[in-house]
């Protein structure tokens, strides 16, 4: 099976970029109403308690953590079924197109890191944000790269989407490994059950996608209530989904509902998502704020540490011979994409509430803050870069 057809890598970018627009203008809205008047009504609006209720079973909520733990799922199923369709028949199925973004993914979720653990040493509870500056926002970055129309070669863009997909891939596995509360026996191994049932249906070649997704919320609410984060059930069950029908291959399971699910994703669920999280009081705080050991090594972990640890990574791998530059990219622009990879906004926001959530008072504000300095600098100094480096517009 071919790689992914370059028109359709165009439409998914010009989704993801018009959805960044939306991300945009839902953080600052967040932005506004946390330093206004409204400021009050905005945080009883995240608490406004939810509650689920079936027979003698009740699961209740506030409001911020449904959206982040069950909205995000919704998310994080999209990214698991972007993931396999990758591996199976796109980008990530040829070794040799991988290489380049795989070297720069490693780079730029290990340097960023070693930066944040660098200024927090010796603090244990901000030792915990530690892969808050290692995450790449795709709809972001790939909406910057859309500001500059089509100069921009396709190789470029498919060697962000590419490494992003990677990197939220990286950060699957971080959250699964490191992000876990107290565990629960008895709901992992309920978990367990509902894995094997997914296991299940896709070695039996069952092509209903509805199944899947029925158990997907069975298995949801076991992750919730074991521990281990609930978003984490969205990527099993992506997982679990099949790639191609059994009695029609030309149908793809997976590609449908990733249709179906990245315009409400996009323009939906993400936006609400910055809504909820982008909202930071600046009262009382000033620029010394940001000189704090968590904002601080966030900041430069995002607008520092990514461009680097992408771009040095990626050129040891040319250099070594074990990746090529993609056709009509250079080197400058390669690495105006690397600034680009420092705008972490939503999966650095959503590790950080994973982080600080149960942390003293006043991380969460801190970390939030140097998510969007290091965010709003990678994207301000990636697209002037880039747009230095770009030359006449390409087909």
């Amino acid at each position: 099976m071919s790689p992914m057809p370059i028109n359709a890598i165009r439409r998914f970018l010009q989704l993801e970029s018009s959805g960044g627009f939306l991300l945009v203008m839902a953080g600052a809205l967040a932005m506004i109403l946390a330093n206004s008047p409204l400021a009050d009504h905005y945080d009883r609006f995240l608490d406004f308690p939810l509650a689920l209720h079936a027979g003698p079973f009740a699961f209740a909520k506030p409001l911020l953590l449904w959206i982040n733990d069950g909205l995000m799922a919704v998310f994080f199923l999209l990214i698991g079924l972007e993931v396999k369709r990758e591996v199976l028949e796109g980008e990530l199925a040829d070794r040799a197109r991988i290489a380049l973004p795989a070297f720069g993914a490693i780079g730029g979720m290990l340097v960023p890191a070693l930066i944040y653990v660098g200024f927090n040493w010796g603090d244990p509870t901000g030792l915990r944000g530690w892969a808050i500056p290692s995450a790449t926002d795709i709809a972001f970055a790939l909406g910057v790269l859309q500001l500059l129309g089509n100069r921009v070669p396709v190789g470029l863009k498919v060697f962000l989407l590419t490494l992003a997909i990677m990197d939220d891939l990286g950060a699957i596995v971080i959250i699964a490994i490191f992000y876990t509360s107290d565990l629960s026996m008895l709901s992992l191994l309920l978990a367990g059950f509902a894995v094997a049932i997914l296991v299940a249906f896709n070695l039996k070649n069952i092509s209903r996608v509805p199944l899947y997704i029925l158990v997907g919320l069975v298995l949801w609410f076991c992750v919730l209530k074991s521990g281990v984060h609930a978003t984490l059930a969205g990527v099993a069950t992506a997982l679990a989904i099949p790639m191609r029908d059994a009695g029609n291959r030309d149908r793809s399971p997976v590609r449908d509902i990733e249709h179906q699910l990245h315009p409400w994703v996009a323009f939906g669920i993400l936006p609400v998502f910055a809504f909820a999280n982008a909202g930071v009081s600046l009262a009382g705080l000033t620029p010394a704020t940001l000189l704090d050991p968590i904002p601080l090594g966030i900041a430069l972990g995002l607008f520092v540490g990514k461009q680097l640890g992408v771009f040095v990574f990626a050129w040891l791998a040319a250099v070594l011979g074990l990746a090529r530059l993609p056709v009509g990219v250079t080197w400058r622009q390669l690495y105006g994409a690397a600034i680009l990879c420092g705008i972490g906004f939503t999966m650095s926001l959503f590790i950080g509430s994973l982080a600080f959530e149960q942390a003293a008072a006043g991380h969460e504000v801190n970390d939030r803050l140097g998510i969007l300095v290091g965010s709003l600098l990678s994207a301000l100094v990636g697209y002037f870069f880039l747009k230095s480096s770009l030359r006449e517009p390409v087909d």
